[in-house]
């Protein structure tokens, strides 16, 4: 169906040049054109997803996971949600918000600390952040420069069960050490 279409584009009507009456003939040449852009567009566009969920998951896990992980997160922070937050890290997290680095233990923790960890820059960061635009590699999903990353980590030994939740944040652009 696509080659006919697209053999119909490359070939100009008969009417194109010559215009008269409404103009039917361009508009429906111009719709065509398109009809066809939105075509390729879409395919290159899942095209793009699919592959980008592959790597997920071989790198990751579930990319629904990720995905979700990514929506829930930037969510709670738009809301202010400290709790909804701490749910989504691995802990414990060693996170650095562009001042010295602190180690912090547990979802309550979190929780009490939530202003000093989601600064201003992470947060934008977060909010930013595209599921089709993450860089994906063996250590994880990132958002934005690295500010957070999503990660797998194994819940027993063998690593047959395995979440996955937010294993950095750290602040790149006032990172110090």
């Amino acid at each position: 169906m696509l080659t006919v279409l697209f053999e119909d584009v490359y070939s100009i009507p008969p009417g194109l040049t010559a215009l008269h009456g409404d103009g039917m003939n361009l508009r429906t040449y111009l719709a065509k054109l398109a009809l066809i852009a939105g075509l390729v567009i879409s395919a290159r566009a899942q095209s793009t997803l699919t592959s980008l969920d592959k790597s997920i998951d071989l790198s990751v896990g579930d990319h629904a996971r990720v995905h979700t992980v990514l929506t829930t997160l930037q969510q709670a922070v738009a809301k202010h949600d400290a709790a909804s937050v701490a749910s989504l890290v691995h802990y414990p997290i060693k996170v650095n918000p562009g001042r010295k680095p602190f180690t912090i233990k547990n979802e309550k923790a979190f929780i009490k600390a939530y202003d000093d960890i989601i600064t201003a820059d992470i947060q934008d960061a977060i909010f930013k952040q595209k599921y089709e635009n993450l860089f994906v590699n063996s250590e994880g999903a990132m958002i934005g420069d690295g500010e957070v990353w999503i990660s797998s980590f194994c819940r027993d030994k063998s690593c047959k069960q395995s979440d996955i939740r937010i294993g950095t944040i750290q602040d790149t652009k006032n990172l110090k050490p």
